[in-house]
Formats: structure tokens, sequence, C-alpha cells
């Protein structure tokens, strides 16, 4: 048995498809009972949750060979760092307490900086929170940056025909996809070939910048003049509050964009076989922007 956390998202949703594949008994956890329903259908046990509940987590890793753990994005809350901070010692005592012996834990690139990295602090301490369970052997998963995260320029190239934000131009960053992660962790869960604490890094198929990106982006939806442009941290800031994010958690999003510019939130890993992913930017386009793009034009 193996419990998969966030179980519903893009990362988890690849974990639990691919070890029910192999068979494997497998108990999702997650917030909303009716999106847990399809992997009940499909065999998997479900489990709703809260991940700020130690008590109902404890009871989710307990018996289980291995587990996935996370925290799920929540920028839109009021201040995501706290929320970040009562989740991860959730997280942490239910390990504790539940005698959890393996666990392949959702990180980030730059997780090992002490300050300076906006929401990637809190998996900073969440990673710290789990290496204190003596009895854990846990990995630390440290992705690159996520491909997804550029459909939330989608609106803007249609409103406004430009593709914006405020990382530098040039600056060249490794970039993955979700279903990448998705597909390692998996493996890893199955394999169970680590001990100890021990951090991967995941750095996607290669490095990009974002005028890379948007020239990729370009040619995926017909708009051969799309160009990137890079805004103020002040702009990106209004945009964000704009969009519904609280003042507090658009602040910390900047601090981490600021973090990227300044090289806080790097890799420690030199490129390698083992930390390159295969899904390309280009693939990336063709099968999952183009068409979330063609979908809001259609819809509009």
């Amino acid at each position: 048995m193996y419990t998969v956390l966030g179980a519903t998202g893009n990362i988890g949703s690849v974990i639990t498809k691919k070890l029910l594949e192999k068979g494997e008994k497998v108990r999702v956890v997650g917030r909303n009972a009716s999106r847990l329903e399809k992997y009940a259908h499909r065999g998997a046990e479900a489990f709703v949750a809260d991940i700020k509940d130690a008590e109902a987590l404890t009871k989710a890793l307990t018996g289980v060979r291995a587990a996935f753990l996370m925290m799920p994005p929540g920028m839109t809350s009021p201040d995501y760092r706290a929320e970040q901070e009562l989740e991860s010692h959730a997280i942490a005592t239910a390990a504790r307490n539940s005698g959890l012996q393996y666990a392949v834990s959702l990180s980030s690139i730059g997780a090992q900086a002490p300050a300076g990295s906006g929401p990637i602090l809190g998996l900073h301490d969440t990673e710290r929170k789990l290496n204190a369970v003596e009895r854990l052997n846990v990995l630390h998963l440290r992705p690159a940056y996520f491909l997804e995260n550029h459909f939330s320029a989608i609106s803007m190239i249609q409103m406004m025909g430009i593709f914006a934000g405020a990382l530098k131009p040039d600056l060249k960053i490794p970039m993955i996809a979700t279903r990448d992660i998705g597909a390692y962790a998996a493996e890893r869960l199955l394999r169970l070939d680590f001990s100890g604490k021990q951090t991967q890094e995941l750095l996607g198929e290669r490095d990009l910048s974002m005028t890379e990106a948007a020239a990729v982006i370009s040619r995926g939806i017909g708009k051969p003049d799309l160009r990137y442009v890079q805004f103020s941290y002040e702009q990106v800031e209004h945009t964000l509050v704009q969009m519904g994010l609280s003042a507090k958690s658009a602040a910390y999003l900047i601090e981490m964009f600021q973090g990227f510019n300044t090289g806080i939130v790097v890799g420690l890993e030199p490129r390698s076989a083992a930390n390159t992913t295969p899904t390309s930017i280009e693939t990336f386009v063709k099968e999952a922007f183009a068409p979330a793009y063609q979908g809001i034009a259609v819809g509009a």
C-alpha cells in the first residue's frame, strides 16, 4: 500500500495512475471527495483529509509501504507562508507518529536557500522538518521551474498580445513538465532505492530563457510576433493582486522571482542523465499549452 498526498493534482495524479498500473494498492488523499472518486473506481482507497490535519494524516500514512508527500499549492490564501508552516508541521508530525519508513517528498530547486526564495522557503522548512524524523528514509525531489507556470500568461497573450513577467528575458533556467516529476516520483516509490535523507534535482529537458520560451510558444500558437517582455517587480506584484492574490502572497512570489534573477534560487547539481527529464517545451506547447490557449480563445 502506498499513500499519495495531493492525488488529484498534476503530479499526484501521474503517480497514482502509474502505481495502479503496476497493480499496487494506493490510498489517495485529497480535500475533495468527488475528485477522488475516479481513483476509487479504479481500485484506490479514497481518504479525505486536510493537509493541515496531523491526526487525519497520521491515519492516512499508517501501515503503508511508502508515501508521496507534498503541500498543495495555495497562493490564493491570505498568507501562503503561514499556510505552509501549518501544513509542513502536520506532514512531519504525521510521518513521525505513523511510523512511516519511506517517503518521496516534493520540494523545489533552490530549497537549499535559508532565505530570499519566497514560497520555496516553505519547502526548505519542510525538508528540515522531515529530516528530523529519525526513522524516515526520505528523498526530497527538487524540480525546476514548472512549464505549467506559463499557463498564467494565456489571458495576457489573449488580451494584450504580449508575454510578460518578472524574470530576466535572457536568464536561462531549467524548466520541467510536471508529468515528468510524477513519473520520476512513481519510479522511485516503486524501487525504494534510497535511504537516510537525500535530495534529487530534476532539471527538465533543457535550460531555457523566457525569450526562448516565448519563441516556442509563439510558433505553437501561431502568433509569430509574440515576444517576452520583462515587467518591473512593482508591475507584476500589482497584476498578481488584481488576479486575486493577497498582498502577502504576491510579495512572496516577487521574492521568488528576485531569487531566480539574483541566483538565490538555483540548482546545485550539474545537468546529467540522472536529473534530465524527457518532455521538451516544444512537446509541452503542442500537447498542453496550445490546446489550453485555443480553448480560451474559443470560449472568449
